[in-house]
C-alpha cells in the first residue's frame, strides 16, 4: 500500500514536467507573435527570426518526462515586402519581414494549450485516485 502515494507522486512529477515544458513553449510562441511585424532598424538588416522550442526526454522517478532543451532559430527565409519608403528598405525597395506566420503560431499555441491541459488532467486524476485510495483505506 505504501507504493500507491509514491506512484501517484511520480505520475504528478512527470506530468508537471510536461506543464513546465508547455508553459515555456507558450512563452516562445508569445514572443514570436509579439515580433511578427518587427523589422530591422537598418537597411539590409535582418528582422526578428522565429524561435522554435526543442524538447528533450527526461527521466523522472523511473518514468519519462520532458523538458525544454533549448530554443532554436527557424532558418526559413524572411518574407520580403515592397515598401521603398520604409527605413529598413534595401536598395531595391524591399523590406525583410520576420519569418513568423501568425496562423502557424496560433495553431502551435493551441496545441501547446491542449498538451498543458492534458498534463493538468493527469495531475488532477492522480490526486483524485490518491484521495479515493485513502478514503478506502480508512474504511
Amino acid at each position: 500500500m505504501a507504493d500507491i502515494p509514491s506512484t501517484s507522486n511520480s505520475t504528478m512529477r512527470i506530468a508537471a514536467s510536461g506543464l513546465r515544458a508547455q508553459q515555456a513553449r507558450m512563452r516562445v510562441i508569445a514572443e514570436n507573435l509579439a515580433n511578427a511585424n518587427s523589422t530591422s532598424r537598418t537597411a539590409d538588416g535582418d528582422p526578428y527570426r522565429r524561435q522554435i522550442s526543442v524538447f528533450k526526454p527526461e527521466m523522472i522517478d523511473g518514468g519519462q518526462g520532458v523538458r525544454l532543451a533549448r530554443v532554436e532559430q527557424d532558418q526559413k527565409a524572411f518574407k520580403e515586402v515592397y515598401d521603398p519608403s520604409h527605413p529598413a528598405a534595401n536598395a531595391q525597395g524591399y523590406v525583410k519581414m520576420p519569418n513568423v506566420d501568425s496562423l502557424i503560431e496560433a495553431l502551435d499555441l493551441r496545441e501547446a494549450q491542449r498538451a498543458y491541459e492534458a498534463n493538468l488532467n493527469v495531475i488532477e486524476t492522480a490526486r483524485s485516485m490518491e484521495q479515493r485510495t485513502l478514503e478506502l483505506l480508512r474504511k
